[in-house]
Formats: C-alpha cells, sequence, structure tokens
C-alpha cells in the first residue's frame, strides 16, 4: 500500500506499513476489477501478503493487477491498530484477535482521515475564526481513536463525522470567499468523462463531485474545495492545484497527472504519473 502521504502537521497520520500488521491487505475485500486481479473476502489474507506482513509484489503491483494497492492509504491507521489498540499483538500469533482487530481498523482509518481534514483546517488562514472549534474537534477525535477495541467497534463515526463537516463546510465558505468571485458549486455533480481541459474552477465547491476520467487539463483548481471528490483516472496534466484543499494522497493517486501539474505543498507526486 502507499506509505507516501504526508499530513498537514500530524505525523503519525502517515501509513507506515513496516508497523502495521498488514490489516489493509487482510481486514479488507477485493474484488476482480481494473483495480484488482482476484476476488477476496474480507478477513481473507491476500496471497501476495508475506509471512512478516509485508507485500511480496510490493515493487510491481502495477504490473501485477493490482493497482488498487497502490491507490490506498491508511492515514496511519495500520500502525494505529496494530501497536496501540491491540498492543503490538498481531492476528496470527493472537488469532483470537482477529475479527475484532479487522472490524476496528476501518473504523479507525476514518477517524485518521477526519484528523487530516482537521489538522489541515487548521493551517487555513481564511478560517482563523474557527480554529478554536476545530482544535476542540481534533481533540475529541484524537482521544476516540486511543479507545478500546470494544468501544472503537460499537463508535458511530458516521455521527461524528457529521459533526466535523459541518465545521469543514463553514471553513470551506471562508476560504473560497478568498477566490474574489461567485464560486461555482458543484457539490455532488456528476462530471464522470466531463471535458473541462483549461476550466476555471477557482474558489470551486468540488465536495464528492464524480470527476472519473474528467479531463482537467490545465485547469485551474486553486482554492477549490476537493473533500471526497472522485478523481479515479482524472486527467490532471498541467493543472494547477495550488491552494487547493482538503485533498488527500489516495485522490492523487487515482489520478492522472504529469511533471507540470502543480500541487499543495503537503502532498507528493504520485510516482506512476512519471
Amino acid at each position: 500500500m502507499n506509505t507516501t502521504s504526508r499530513p498537514a502537521g500530524n505525523g503519525e497520520l502517515r501509513a507506515d506499513c513496516g508497523n502495521c500488521f498488514g490489516l489493509c491487505c487482510v481486514a479488507l475485500p477485493f474484488t476482480r476489477s481494473a483495480d484488482f486481479a482476484l476476488d477476496k473476502d474480507a478477513g481473507t489474507p491476500c496471497p501476495n501478503l508475506a509471512a512478516d506482513f509485508r507485500c511480496g509484489i510490493h515493487t510491481r503491483l502495477r504490473p501485477s493487477g493490482f493497482t488498487g494497492c497502490t491507490v490506498y492509504d491508511c492515514f496511519g491507521a495500520g500502525q494505529k491498530v496494530s501497536l496501540t489498540t491491540f498492543g503490538g499483538k498481531d492476528w496470527r500469533s493472537a488469532p483470537d484477535t482477529a475479527a475484532r482487530m479487522f472490524a476496528v481498523f476501518p473504523v479507525v482509518r476514518q477517524l485518521h482521515e477526519l484528523l487530516w481534514y482537521l489538522n489541515e483546517a487548521l493551517t487555513l488562514e481564511p478560517a482563523r475564526s474557527l480554529h478554536g472549534e476545530i482544535r476542540g474537534l481534533l481533540t475529541e477525535t484524537e482521544a476516540l481513536t486511543d479507545l478500546g477495541p470494544d468501544s472503537l467497534a460499537e463508535l458511530d463515526v458516521a455521527a461524528h463525522r457529521q459533526r466535523i463537516n459541518v465545521v469543514l463546510l463553514r471553513t470551506s465558505e471562508l476560504v473560497r470567499a478568498g477566490a474574489g468571485r461567485r464560486k461555482k458549486d458543484r457539490r455532488g455533480a456528476d462530471l464522470m468523462g466531463a471535458r473541462l481541459r483549461g476550466a476555471d474552477l477557482r474558489g470551486a465547491s468540488l465536495r464528492g463531485a464524480y470527476l472519473i476520467a474528467a479531463d482537467l487539463g490545465g485547469a485551474d483548481l486553486r482554492l477549490a474545495d476537493l473533500i471526497g471528490a472522485d478523481l479515479r483516472d482524472a486527467d490532471l496534466s498541467g493543472a494547477d492545484l495550488t491552494g487547493s484543499f482538503f485533498v488527500t494522497q489516495p485522490q492523487l493517486n487515482a489520478a492522472r497527472g504529469d511533471a507540470s501539474t502543480r500541487l499543495p505543498g503537503t502532498l507528493d507526486r504520485p510516482a506512476h504519473w512519471s
């Protein structure tokens, strides 16, 4: 899985596969498709997972038909669950922990993704008036990640996410106001395959928009809100994403780009773009 994500202010949100028990390779299901070369049920180890919890084909995932693995990122949830929630007991040597560990992993992953957004929100100067409220939610979310396995399994993450989303929406409005123009609201829009080459999308809300295989070559996405936007196979060649916010490494990993694509400073240029 990808290990290059860099958070806005919290090193614990960076995936560290060397300190994880291969949870994404076991807990999550695969469906044979363009992203995965085989079907795999949740809780079943991927056949490529080695005894030391490392991927046996890590350097050749894409040509082997496992593009989906190169896109996924756990935001550090893997090592959190492995080393903290379960105190370093792995599911192979302590099989009685397996079911709970696999159930808890997606919960912590969601919490860590929320921590990413909250950390980034604290770096956005136009939303300074909300920083006190954001810090409170950040502290509360961090505390949730430290809960025991049983409490995590029962946690209503959707309700917690909704509370945070209200604040992130207000943050978005304040930041996008800096575009100095009427802001485009394309939240949840179906833009699959859309021809948006060279489009002026400054200050646009693209929250949850379906941009699968969209042509965004040379588009201006400065100050655009990209939270939850589906960028699978979207062409970002030459696009300007500097100042865009709430965009994550997995979103970029799923897209296509080139050396001229301008990115936010907290994110890495995916290796396959070259």
